[in-house]
């Protein structure tokens, strides 16, 4: 029966197990999911072998991420994501697109980490100091090798919104600056064509359910509970700031995918 592996038709006995074919590699896929070494294997089947450390080739690592999502995976390897502001939402943000298999993401922010962004941020010891835009971009590098991303060091402004968001398809709203969050939805919606999914209140410790996305204008979705704000006595914290990156990684995934309502 013929099988394919690492992208290569090969011709086996019925009733091999992949032992039988394979040795030297430490990881097997079959069709987008992992299996063990004494697997049967079937007509047709599309193995990629890898072994400790080695990371897959491009090809084979979207035939993997095809296996798993199938047209769902195509459509979002031709997609581009704008994520302004990364911290606690967008760092995550840009982590859960990543592993989507967005195939480009700008990544635009000014600031630096410090060591108290580590509490809810998608960031590490070794990061502090670095440019968020740099640190994010070495994150996700290590999730996908091959995703194409651009990077805008700078303060997001009214005079440099519309052309950091140009080549967006969507533009991910995730600053912590009320002034800020106004002045780019109101300048994308109101300029420009572009879905906008925003954020508003996902500070302290309340239910995760009162985390919600709406849609209250053509082309915006808002992720949040729409109350809580940060201050002295009400903290960001890592839980309910990850509900409300993951509701607006969903929003994005779903307008990428044609999905528009709530």
């Amino acid at each position: 029966m013929k099988i394919f592996v690492n992208g290569k038709a090969v011709e086996v006995e019925t009733n091999s197990k992949v032992c039988d074919i394979l040795s030297g590699y430490d990881v097997f896929v079959r069709n987008g999911y992992g299996i063990d070494k004494n697997s049967l294997l079937a007509e047709g089947d599309k193995i990629i072998a890898v072994k400790k450390g080695e990371i897959p080739d491009e090809d084979n690592l979207k035939d993997m991420i095809l296996s798993r999502n199938g047209e769902v995976s195509k459509r979002l390897e031709s997609a581009c994501v704008c994520i302004c502001g990364l911290g606690g939402l967008g760092s995550n943000i840009a982590q859960m697109l990543a592993r989507l298999g967005v195939g480009s993401l700008i990544l635009a922010d000014f600031d630096v980490v410090d060591p108290t962004n580590l509490n809810r941020q998608n960031y590490y010891m070794d990061d502090i100091g670095s440019l968020k835009t740099d640190a994010t971009a070495r994150i996700l590098k290590k999730i996908n090798p091959y995703i194409n991303i651009v990077k805008k060091n700078v303060f997001v402004c009214e005079e440099n919104i519309l052309n950091i968001v140009q080549d967006a398809d969507v533009v991910v709203e995730a600053f912590d600056n009320p002034k800020s969050k106004a002045l780019l939805v109101n300048i994308l919606l109101e300029q420009t064509e572009k879905y906008v999914v925003a954020s508003s209140g996902m500070a302290g410790y309340g239910s995760s359910n009162m985390i919600r996305t709406s849609n209250p204008l053509k082309r915006l979705y808002l992720c949040g509970d729409n109350t809580s704000e940060a201050a002295e006595s009400v903290s960001l914290m890592a839980p309910l700031v990850s509900v409300c990156a993951g509701h607006q990684a969903n929003a994005v995934l779903r307008i990428l995918l044609g999905q528009f309502e709530i």
